[in-house]
């Protein structure tokens, strides 16, 4: 008889982790209130909640001026319109990141070049990002993964040297810092997303985090239909209607309230987590920087040796999951990602520059091995679970350790949906 859950044992876990997002009396009050003033929309900009989620935000991360907008693909998009950065422009970007870390630059007319990462962190390898840098590019878009911060001594210095805006994707790094200072605040901008998984949510939503506060008139400008936003109301931008609601804003208002204890929780238990996984033979654990004075984790990742569990990490979450540890395999390679289809997408770019789409002729191994064979990937709810959740997980761990000769027969997914 088996001995691994997905082959018919008993599995370690059968009580659910914590749901998200969590919401309460307050929630529902803030939305009440907001709903009751009959102001909901997002014009004028910014609304009251919103000017006051902005401020709250900033203060959060340590500084700059916060421009909160529709979503964190968005923010991106207009950090690179209020900079000045267009077609034909290049902007590097990492090959192991969501797809709108790509899809943003081409949303502003330039063209993403993409680029390997570090093996230690799966952060922008600075060493490749130098190695790209070309007389058109504009700007990098370094990706804060998965409570890793990218090497932001490196990537300032280089962008110092090459005169390139740097723009700080840090969906994942809410609250996390470098060496003292806030994510967002190292590079030009910082862009951060509310989408409803996300360790801060208001469902949708997103930030920019500028740290010239010309840049954030101009950001405002861009999201409110190209409206002057500079004291002399003089400025006008080619602008959309990227505006944020103040049902989100009021949303966002009590979110604020609770991460503070959330954070510290979750920091918390990825440190617990870490003196259990440390011990297990076949698993890794990503770098930790010391320079990184805080870490966010609204997504944790470890490395499976392949040769001592003898597959791949689809198999081996496959595996944890089924006893009731949800992990999977995160992102595929940019250049094999199918949400990323720049061909189909009408926009004037790959036409005019094939030669930087052609994705059957790259190659990132780092990525390749990361997205491919070794990483697993968990959820923020682990670290809400108490002690028992994460016992629960080294548990998981250790039994296909200790059965690994089983996880060969697991079918890949695939195979099971013919």
């Amino acid at each position: 008889m088996s001995h691994l859950a997905a082959l018919g044992g008993v599995p370690i876990r059968t009580e659910p982790y914590p749901t998200w997002p969590v919401w309460d009396e307050r929630d529902i009050k803030a939305v009440t209130r907001t709903v009751q003033s009959g102001r909901w929309g997002g014009s004028p900009y910014p609304g009251p909640n919103t000017a006051a989620f902005a401020e709250k935000f900033a203060e959060l991360q340590g500084g700059g001026t916060a421009v909160p907008m529709m979503n964190g693909t968005i923010t991106m998009e207009v950090a690179l319109r209020a900079a000045g950065i267009g077609w034909g422009d290049e902007v590097i970007v990492p090959a192991y990141t969501f797809q709108a870390t790509a899809a943003a630059p081409m949303a502003a007319g330039a063209i993403p070049v993409i680029v390997d990462i570090n093996p230690d962190t799966l952060c922008a390898d600075p060493v490749a990002v130098e190695a790209a840098i070309t007389p058109k590019t504009k700007a990098v878009i370094v990706v804060h993964l998965a409570a890793q911060v990218t090497d932001m001594d490196a990537i300032t210095a280089i962008a110092k040297k090459h005169n390139l805006i740097v723009i700080e994707d840090a969906a994942h790094a809410h609250g996390a810092q470098w060496r003292g200072q806030g994510v967002g605040l190292w590079g030009d901008f910082g862009s951060f997303s509310l989408q409803s998984a996300k360790s801060l949510t208001t469902g949708e939503g997103g930030v920019l985090l500028c740290r010239d506060p010309h840049m954030a008139q101009r950001a405002a400008s861009i999201i409110d239909c190209g409206r002057p936003k500079d004291p002399a109301g003089l400025e006008f931008t080619m602008g959309q209607n990227y505006r944020w609601s103040e049902l989100h804003a009021a949303l966002g208002l009590v979110a604020l309230e609770r991460f503070p204890e959330q954070f510290a929780e979750r920091a918390a238990m990825a440190d617990y987590l870490e003196e259990g996984l440390s011990k297990i033979p076949g698993v890794t654990l990503l770098k930790r920087d010391l320079r990184q004075t805080r870490r966010s984790l609204y997504r944790y990742v470890f490395k499976i040796d392949q040769d001592f569990f003898g597959v791949r990490h689809e198999a081996f979450c496959r595996a944890l999951s089924a006893e009731g540890i949800p992990v999977d395999t995160g992102y595929p390679v940019m250049s094999r990602y199918d949400l990323f289809q720049p061909y189909i997408s009408h926009l004037a770019v790959p036409s005019a520059f094939p030669e930087y789409f052609q994705f059957d002729q790259m190659s990132f191994p780092v990525t390749e091995q990361a997205a491919e064979a070794t990483s697993v990937w968990m959820g923020e709810s682990i670290f809400r679970s108490g002690r028992k959740g994460i016992d629960d997980l080294v548990a998981g761990v250790r039994k296909l350790v200790d059965h690994r000769d089983e996880l060969g027969q697991i079918q890949p997914e695939s195979d099971q949906r013919m």
